[in-house]
């Protein structure tokens, strides 16, 4: 008798949104477990490219499993460094086409809003807020829903002054690096929690994308695209000489 072997299925997650490198995977050792993750999150800077499909292979090392066990690639599409998350859809999509699986496009600031709730369960609301630099931040509004155990977006990402976010109608937790910025203090004193922590990591960016990839809501490689949400990346001499701001 041939006793047949079930080999997990695998989601691969990739973030290089901002100076980290941060690779997991997200996968069932078995039929009714709940997901494993196995991640690597190091500070690369502006080498995060050269790290990345080594730490793929270490992490499916250390989880004994190998590409061919992927079914989906989810990646950080932004906002972000612009030069990061063409590095982050590229790479995802390279791997969506030689291994012929989907990807996952997951938005940055969700995923910060999930690692909230990793380590805050109660956290029921989140405002999540990075520093854009130019005197701006991007930011966007979730809620958890316990009957979809899921988040539903309150507000889109979104790229504005630091001066012009609306402030939740119920308490909330203030995720991401902004929380600092100065313009922001009238946020950050409504804020029934501040996570400065709460940054893009792959760890989080897996558990979303597994969610997105159970819900049948992946999409085939081509469409793998940043989502840059500012089109403009850097000041004009004139701006600069005008006194404009970087934070």
């Amino acid at each position: 008798m041939t006793i047949e072997v079930i080999m997990p299925q695998v989601l691969l997650a990739l973030d290089t949104s901002t100076d980290f490198c941060s690779v997991a995977i997200c996968y069932t050792p078995h039929a009714t477990s709940s997901p494993c993750i196995i991640s690597r999150h190091e500070h690369t800077g502006s080498t995060s490219s050269t790290r990345v499909l080594p730490a793929v292979c270490e992490v499916l090392e250390e989880a004994r499993l190998t590409l061919s066990n992927c079914v989906a690639v989810a990646f950080g599409a932004g906002p972000g460094s612009f030069t990061g998350l063409r590095t982050a859809a590229g790479v995802a999509q390279g791997l969506s086409f030689g291994l012929g699986i989907p990807v996952v496009p997951v938005s940055t600031l969700l995923a910060c809003a999930e690692r909230v709730r990793l380590s805050d369960p109660d956290a029921r609301r989140v405002l999540v807020v990075l520093n854009a630099r130019m005197g701006e931040v991007y930011w966007a509004d979730f809620s958890w829903d316990d009957i979809l155990e899921d988040w539903r977006v309150c507000r889109p990402a979104t790229l504005t002054l630091s001066t012009c976010i609306p402030v939740p109608d119920e308490p909330f937790t203030l995720a991401g690096n902004a929380s600092s910025i100065s313009d922001m203090l009238y946020v950050t004193k409504q804020a029934r929690v501040i996570d400065c922590y709460a940054m893009p990591h792959a760890h989080a960016l897996a558990l979303v994308g597994w969610r997105i990839f159970m819900d049948g809501c992946a999409l085939p490689a081509h469409l793998a695209v940043p989502e840059y949400v500012r089109d403009k990346v850097a000041l004009t001499i004139n701006e600069i000489a005008s006194g404009h701001l970087r934070s």
